[in-house]
Formats: structure tokens, C-alpha cells, sequence
């Protein structure tokens, strides 16, 4: 029936975004604006308190299943090392991923898509009641293709549990716990802060023990210190983009986010037995 517009475009960071005079206008004449909340978006809190019209923050909606750091997820039940978590001093980042916080990427489990669509159906019904019955008859069909989809990725992921990945941040989580996945390690290194030698020998370490394994990393770019951690070592080099680049706004852009990351997790986490011959 209308548009949806992404305030943050493809390569910004969600944690640390710097609103345009032109952005700040926009907000305040959308009909409806959704943001996770303050445990993500801190800069956004202050022109959405300008605003007159609707705000929801999806961190608080009932019925979301979320997640704090320093949750693990059955990481003993697959032997996978604990994640190495240590985070370089001065990482803005991962200042927001402090132990018993919420973790912010809900909307990578498919069970919390379906309350985030329930709740805008029913927002949208609210400002626009003529089309109330197509935004239902919408929402009532993500959730069948959700369910479809969520079955497929299962069944394509489940037995991928107890392969060796590493992250460079702990994004994933959700998508993880949802398909029975578990990180082997947070490589925790992003931003403009180099990590210290330690860090970066007990980072080797991870990688080194773990044998053959992949590593993620996020859009737009790649660390530039991997190469050095992988160096000589059976690591597969890969990307998984948490934000939908491209698909975010588009129709059925929420499953082919969903895809592209299961997609790039099994790919690469099948290639390791080929990695092993």
C-alpha cells in the first residue's frame, strides 16, 4: 500500500549513524517509525522524542524472545571453545554488547519477525483503516512463509551444528540459538581500534586450535587484520550481512535476508569436509 524507507543506508553503522537535517525531517512526517530502541540506535532517541506521531520500539514489544550477552547457547553440548570476548579498549561497537545487556539483533530470529509483522499490521491498520484488511491478509501470509522457510533452514543447518565458525562480532546470536548453531569464537576486533598483541596471539590461538573452520565477517568490508590471523591456517573466508543490504525495504526482503545468511553459513560450513580430504 506505501513505501518503507531505511534511515540507515547500506555501509553505515546502525550503532553509530549521524542523522542528516534532511533525515531528521523525515522522521518527523512519517506516519509510523519503528526502531529497536536505545540498546541499539542511541542516536535516534532524541529527534523521536520531537516526534507527535507514532514511534515503536521493538525491543519492547510483548512476546519478543530476547537475548543478553554473556548468554552462551549450548556451546558444551557441541565441545566448542568458549568465545573469546575480550574486547579491545576504545571499541565503540562493542561497548554496546556489555555482559546482561540486551542483544539487539532480534529481528535475526524468525519467531520475533512474526510479533515485529503482527505489531505493524496492527499500527498500520490504526493510521490507515481503509486498507486494514489487506495489511491483516499480509501478515497472516509472512507468517506462513515464515514458517516455511524457517522449516527449510532447519533441516539445512541442524546438522551443520557442530562445525567450527568464528565471528567478528556477536551479531548472530539469535540465528544461532534458532537453528542449533554455536559460534566457536567472537574474534571481537572491528572499528578503528587496533587490538593489542595479546589479543591478536590469543585470536591465532582460537583459530589455529580449532582446525579447519570459517570466519564472517560483516559488510562492507572485511577486517583488514584477518589475513594475518588466518595466515597458513585451513580458514574459509566469508560474509554475512545482518542488515539486508539491497532487500531490506523491498517486498519479501526479510526472507531473502533470512536466505542470504543461511545460505553463506552452510556453504561454507559444508566446505570444511572438502577442506579436510
Amino acid at each position: 500500500v506505501g513505501d518503507a524507507e531505511v534511515l540507515v543506508p547500506a555501509g553505515s553503522s546502525a550503532h553509530s549513524f549521524s542523522l542528516k537535517p534532511s533525515t531528521v525531517r523525515d522522521i518527523q512526517a512519517a506516519d509510523v517509525v519503528y526502531w529497536i530502541g536505545p540498546d541499539l540506535e542511541i542516536y535516534l532517541a532524541k529527534s523521536l522524542s520531537a516526534r507527535s506521531g507514532k514511534t515503536v520500539a521493538i525491543q519492547n514489544l510483548p512476546g519478543l524472545h530476547l537475548r543478553h550477552f554473556g548468554e552462551e547457547h549450548d556451546h558444551a553440548e557441541h565441545g566448542h571453545d568458549e568465545v573469546l570476548n575480550k574486547v579491545p579498549e576504545g571499541d565503540d561497537h562493542d561497548d554496546q554488547h556489555r555482559p546482561g545487556s540486551v542483544d539487539a539483533h532480534l529481528w535475526l530470529r524468525p519467531s520475533n519477525a512474526v510479533v515485529i509483522a503482527r505489531q505493524m499490521a496492527a499500527d498500520l491498520s490504526a493510521v490507515d483503516p481503509q486498507n486494514a484488511t489487506r495489511y491483516q491478509a499480509n501478515v497472516e501470509a509472512f507468517d506462513a512463509r515464515m514458517s516455511k522457510q524457517d522449516q527449510e533452514l532447519k533441516a539445512r543447518l541442524q546438522p551443520l551444528a557442530a562445525k567450527p565458525f568464528f565471528v567478528f562480532h556477536q551479531t548472530f546470536d539469535y540465528f544461532e540459538e534458532a537453528y542449533g548453531l554455536n559460534h566457536t569464537g567472537v574474534l571481537a576486533i572491528g572499528g578503528e581500534v587496533r587490538p593489542g598483541a595479546r589479543h591478536v596471539a590469543d585470536m591465532r590461538a582460537k583459530l589455529e586450535a580449532a582446525g579447519p573452520s570459517c570466519l564472517f565477517s560483516e559488510p562492507p568490508v572485511r577486517p583488514t587484520l584477518s589475513d594475518t590471523l588466518a595466515a597458513g591456517l585451513p580458514v574459509r573466508f566469508a560474509e554475512l550481512d545482518a542488515l539486508g543490504y539491497g532487500v531490506a525495504a523491498k517486498a519479501g526482503g526479510y526472507g531473502e535476508l533470512l536466505s542470504r545468511v543461511g545460505n553463506e553459513l552452510a556453504k561454507c560450513l559444508e566446505s570444511l569436509d572438502k577442506t579436510k580430504q
